[in-house]
This record gives C-alpha cells, structure tokens and sequence, in this order.
C-alpha cells in the first residue's frame, strides 16, 4: 500500500482527536520511523505537530516505550489552536461559502478556495494559522477534498458552484418528498498532465 502526504493527513485528521498527547507522540514516532528517511518531515506536516516534536518521538519509539496507564493531568499541553484564538472556526467557516454560511442546514457542503488562500484571509483577520491547520479544520467542518489538485495555479471552472447548487437542490428536493439520498465516496488515484489526483476521500 502506498503511503500518500493526503492519505497521512486523512489519518491523523480521524486519529489525532480521540488521543490523550502521549498517545498522538507514540502515533507520530512510530508513523516517521515506518517511513524512513524523510519520514519525520512528512509527518510533521500531515499531523500538525512540530517536527522537532516528531524528532523526539520517534527517538523515543526507537527507544522503546512501556505501556503505561498514566495520562497526562486533565488541563495539561497545549490548548487546541480554537481555544487558543476563539472564533477561528466560525471564521474560516464564514470564508469557505457565503451560501453555507447562510444555509448551516445545507446538505452539501464545498469550497473552490485552496487552503493556502484561506490562510491568507484568516491572517488578514488577525488568527495566526496554516494551510495545513485550514485543511485539519475543514475536515472538522465537514468539507473534504475531492477536486484534482493543479500542479500550476489556474482559474476554477465558471460553472463548478453552480454545479453544486445544483446537486445540493435536488437532495433537498429529494429529502422533502420522503425519498432517500444516497452519497458515495469513491477513491482515485492517477496522474495526468498538470493534474494529479491524491486519493483524497
């Protein structure tokens, strides 16, 4: 199975928030010492946590760790970057779709903006955060990735939010009328051109 940086950051973006901080360093180490050279780098960015966190983690995985039921005390680490800039959330929220933010009830939800953008406009908002840390905070928003990523930077399709209305409508339609509505998810993975296709889900 080939380990992708999208399907890294899927992972710790499920994992990462059921775990106590000890239990995210032994994930974090042991995931860096399976993939090798360069491993730590990668993980760093696919998780969050800073590398010279990384480093020490799998120092201490190669080490060896020994089960142990002590926790760190409940208050103790870093608080999460939403406790520590409150409103971060409902702002990149209120950035993403002007129509979501208007419509919470929406059945589908979608952005046309890279991360890198939105970045850009929550620091222009005065938060301090990242385009990896956007993308963690969009998952938890219930926004995935399912577009081709450009190598080159281009211009969206004209039609392509039109599209989602369109699709967002029908379901509601759908729902209103008592029939069900079905979502699938399907994985893909290729390389084509300037075009490349992570395997987001």
């Amino acid at each position: 199975m080939e380990v992708t940086p999208g399907s890294l950051e899927r992972f710790f973006g499920v994992v990462m928030p059921h775990m106590n901080e000890m239990q995210r360093r032994v994930v974090a180490g042991a995931v860096a010492e399976m993939l090798g050279r360069g491993g730590k780098t990668v993980v760093a960015a696919a998780s969050g946590m800073s590398r010279n966190t990384v480093i020490k983690a799998e120092s201490e995985v190669a080490a060896g760790i020994e089960p142990s039921a002590r926790l760190r005390a409940l208050g103790g680490g870093d608080k999460p970057l939403t406790e520590k800039q409150p409103g971060l959330l409902e702002a990149l929220d209120g950035l993403v779709h002007p129509e979501t933010r208007g419509n919470p009830m929406s059945l589908l939800r979608w952005t046309s903006k890279s991360s890198t953008k939105l970045a850009d406009e929550l620091a222009r908002k005065g938060f301090e955060v990242s385009s990896r840390t956007v993308l963690r905070l969009l998952h938890r928003l219930g926004y995935s990735l399912q577009a081709n990523a450009k190598v080159t930077e281009g211009r969206q399709h004209q039609d392509r939010d039109a599209q989602f209305r369109y699709l967002n409508d029908m379901a509601e339609g759908f729902i209103d009328d008592g029939q069900p509505v079905i979502s699938v998810d399907t994985k893909k993975k290729e390389l084509v051109g300037d075009f490349a296709n992570g395997g987001n889900e």
